[in-house]
């Protein structure tokens, strides 16, 4: 597939860039603070990665975008994406190859966090099934962000707007979930069935609910299928 061949040429290529290794490191940073430092984790006197997966939907806002900004911004500020747009390649299968090799950086960032549960079950009597669920919602949760960075990045020729618009829609859609309290009756079910953090919190207690899963990939396939209607908008201009 044309679109796997490409995510492999930028996976490879953003390994290169000391931006990578940067975003990838204040992740673990970040979180591993929160999880082992800010929160009394010596004190609570159980076994939980419950902390990390608490932490990762705002964690994500910041993170995505500083991943998807220069996806398509910089190939449109150094004139590269009329390039990329001339090979025998589809809108979607570009957008589709950018999104992908976003996710797998994105990937390579979550698995490195691994150790973190690793060592609290050396410390007391870890449940696995919740951190195996937790995982896996963190992938699809922050497979969502990246369709979302990835459409601002495509918007514009500039990685700080495009970091920053990211962050405002991400975080946006991170807020929708903690307005139910406040949103009149009848739209509370409207709000938290578009709420990031509850669907990711359902698979997070280990419950795989298909709803939840096609929530994300739905998501992600907005995101990509709207950033590739933006290159061929582009294409034919």
């Amino acid at each position: 597939m044309r679109a796997l061949t490409l995510a492999r040429r930028e996976l490879a290529s953003t390994f290169d860039l000391p931006i990578a290794t940067l975003v990838v490191a204040a992740f673990l940073a970040l979180s591993g603070t929160y999880v082992f430092v800010l929160q009394p984790f010596f004190l609570v006197g159980r076994a939980t990665v419950r902390p990390l997966f608490e932490f990762a939907p705002f964690l994500f806002t910041l993170f995505a975008p500083a991943i998807t900004m220069r996806a398509l911004a910089e190939e449109r500020r150094s004139g590269t994406l009329e390039v990329l747009l001339a090979w025998p390649l589809s809108d979607w299968e570009v957008a589709l190859g950018k999104f992908l090799a976003a996710l797998g950086l994105l990937a390579v960032g979550v698995l490195l966090t691994l150790p973190y549960p690793i060592t609290i079950a050396q410390l007391g009597d870890l449940d696995w099934g919740p951190v195996i669920g937790g995982y896996v919602g963190l992938l699809l949760l922050g497979g969502a962000y990246l369709a979302l960075g990835l459409l601002v990045s495509a918007c514009t020729s500039n990685q700080i707007v495009a970091f920053i618009g990211g962050f405002l829609l991400c975080f946006a859609v991170y807020l929708i979930g903690r307005t139910a309290g406040a949103a009149p009756p009848w739209l509370v079910p409207v709000v938290e069935g578009l709420s990031f953090e509850r669907h990711f919190a359902q698979i997070a207690r280990g419950v795989l609910d298909v709803r939840d899963v096609v929530f994300f990939l739905s998501v992600m396939l907005v995101g990509v299928g709207l950033t590739a209607e933006i290159l061929g908008a582009r294409r034919w201009r």
